[in-house]
């Protein structure tokens, strides 16, 4: 009984001393701090924007190595037809993935250009 008394007179007194230490403050500024002064400017739109434009360049990314890659493999298969092959379409697969990657950057220059949309813009990231 007396070490749950003691317990709980021990939790009373920390949780007094991190009141009393809060409401000290004369001010609090709740204000973004420099350089974060847009992010009250961000929407779902430009949130949408933004994860378009990193897909983007993150596929085009993927595929470009992925030509590299298969390139590398083809040249160090020494022959093997299985090895060449292989490398052939990965290299044959990266084409078609930049294809792609492309397609959808054209047809979204497209509907800027027909409808005024621009799908690409949005998001400014703060800088410092």
């Amino acid at each position: 009984m007396r070490k749950t008394i003691s317990s709980i007179w021990l939790a009373a007194t920390a949780l007094a001393n991190l009141t009393t230490s809060a409401f000290a403050a004369d001010s609090l500024n709740l204000n973004a701090p420099k350089g974060f002064e847009n992010l009250g400017k961000i929407t779902i739109t430009s949130i949408v924007s933004g994860a378009i434009r990193l897909v983007l360049i993150l596929a085009s990314l993927i595929f470009f190595f992925m030509l590299v890659w298969g390139g590398i493999q083809w040249m160090v298969s020494g022959g093997d037809k299985n090895a060449a092959e292989a490398a052939r379409s990965k290299i044959t697969n990266a084409l078609i993935g930049l294809v792609i990657v492309f397609s959808a950057w054209a047809i979204m220059a497209l509907i800027k250009n027909l409808f005024g949309v621009d799908i690409m813009s949005g998001l400014e990231i703060p800088t410092f």
